[in-house]
């Protein structure tokens, strides 16, 4: 089958192929770093994590830049509010490497180019340059330094969203002062007496920074170049941000993105989540209270374009998946041990888990799939089909290698070796040995009282030649 995906642009699925066969340039909106990371962003990173690795298993060689963008008047904002000496780009800096920690602990893999917004600000006023000479942007003629984009001028803008700009509200990302519309939107932003110097750039409009949306599109088309094959964020991105970056790189004459994608966003106990409402949950708090795999697996559980309804106790559901994944795995690797099937069962990804992925990215689908061999594995290996239980071994580690949430993966050893799992692990060794003891001494009755301490809690425990072993709820 087709890759196929949701073009938001067209409102509808299309077969998806890329500008130049069997490489895919994808650009996603990365954090803008003034507070440290929550849900929201995780899940919306752990998406086009997952759209990577499927587009690469498919045969593509996929180029993946994700931004930083570091300066902005959000991050302005709170350097001030914060109450502390923190310069805005120290504060910047800071909040990144939060972002970098949470994504490598959910294991989302690391972007080809990572362009931080500072770093780019001359292709920026490149590309101000150019819009003015096409007369789609302006100077405002107060002497403030801020350019414009000029709306009226452009008359598909509003086609990402299928918005007329006679109906649009006022752009709130500037001062009003210098412009002909209030649909206008900064380009560039004139540096103001009460901000800090290091915040401004020189310019032919006078100094001053870039306005939020010139940024992405001076990035993407920096290191993918002026027309590339995906453009992803999360919905809340559309508009204005979207809108406006797809207005400003076709008035400026580039093609741009050939596919626009918009993860649905993050609800928590049925409520939008929001700092003014004080219900934001963030990466922290998350792996306080599981592991991370167990996020990993919820975060991405979901269709990405749906609305994802957090709650504390879904966690514990990811948990319970998550280890029926690894109790399988670990337990045939066991059974097969020194028999002829060992090195039976090739990863190979399943028929119904390949067009579940190619269809829009069908994760849930992809997961009943997974789940469903699991089963027939466990089945086959009690009913001693050794052959069939390698052959689903080979097809579950090639679907969790896709998904990013394979359990024997290195990366979870460490990032799953918090105080919980090892007080865990403790615990659960204790009452083993105990068992075994009450059995060599001929008390069954006392080892059956163990095991069904164990089973009753949701462990399971699997004895073999090799000794007893314990996992949850395989």
């Amino acid at each position: 089958m087709t890759v196929r995906l949701y073009d938001s642009k067209a409102q509808a699925l299309r077969d998806f192929a890329p500008l130049r066969d069997g490489r895919v340039g994808m650009y996603v909106c990365g954090p803008t770093v003034q507070s440290s990371p929550h849900i929201g962003h995780l899940r919306s990173a752990l998406v086009y994590d997952i759209m990577r690795r499927w587009l690469a298993a498919s045969g593509n060689d996929v180029v993946f830049v994700r931004n930083v963008t570091d300066i902005d008047d959000k991050i302005l904002n709170a350097a001030t509010e914060n109450g502390t000496d923190e310069p805005w780009w120290a504060l910047a800096y800071r909040v990144e490497l939060e972002f970098t920690a949470a994504y490598a602990s959910l294991g989302i893999l690391a972007p080809t180019y990572e362009p931080r917004a500072t770093a780019s600000v001359q292709q920026m006023v490149e590309l101000i340059a150019r819009l003015i000479e096409r007369g789609h942007a302006y100077a405002a003629p107060d002497a403030s330094g801020d350019v414009y984009f000029d709306t009226a001028s452009w008359p598909a803008y509003g086609e990402l969203t299928r918005q007329q700009r006679d109906k649009m509200e006022a752009a709130a990302d500037a001062d009003p002062r210098g412009k002909r519309d209030p649909r206008d939107f900064a380009l560039w932003k004139g540096r103001k007496s009460d901000e800090p110097e290091s915040a401004s750039w020189k310019s032919p409009w006078g100094d001053g920074r870039p306005g939020w949306h010139i940024e992405c599109s001076a990035m993407v088309t920096r290191y993918l170049g002026s027309e590339f094959d995906i453009h992803g964020g999360g919905l809340d991105l559309r508009f204005p941000h979207h809108e406006n970056e797809l207005a400003q790189s076709a008035a400026a004459g580039d093609a741009f993105a050939r596919y626009w994608v918009h993860n649905g966003l993050v609800n928590i106990g049925g409520q939008k989540m929001s700092k003014s409402l004080g219900n934001s949950v963030y990466a922290a708090e998350l792996f306080a209270l599981a592991s991370p795999l167990a996020v990993r697996y919820l975060l991405g559980a979901a269709h990405y374009r749906s609305t994802l309804d957090y709650a504390p106790g879904s966690l514990a559901e990811a948990e319970a998946a998550v280890e029926r994944i690894r109790g399988f795995l670990s337990r045939v690797e066991r059974r097969l041990a020194g028999t002829r099937f060992a090195g039976v069962g090739a990863p190979v990804i399943p028929d119904a888990f390949a067009a579940a992925m190619d269809d829009d990215l069908g994760v849930p689908q992809a997961l009943a799939v997974l789940h469903d061999t699991v089963r027939a594995g466990n089945q086959a290996l009690d009913a001693e089909e050794l052959h069939d239980a390698a052959v689903a071994h080979g097809q579950v580690s090639a679907m969790v290698e896709v998904l990013g949430i394979d359990p024997r993966d290195p990366h979870w050893a460490t990032a799953d070796s918090g105080p919980a799992a090892s007080a865990l692990d403790a615990l659960v060794t204790r009452l083993i040995e105990d068992r075994q003891a009450a059995r060599e001494s001929r008390d069954y009755a006392a080892a059956d009282r163990i095991r069904a301490e164990l089973t009753a809690a949701g462990i399971t425990i699997e004895d073999s030649s090799t000794g007893t072993h314990w996992s949850l709820g395989l």
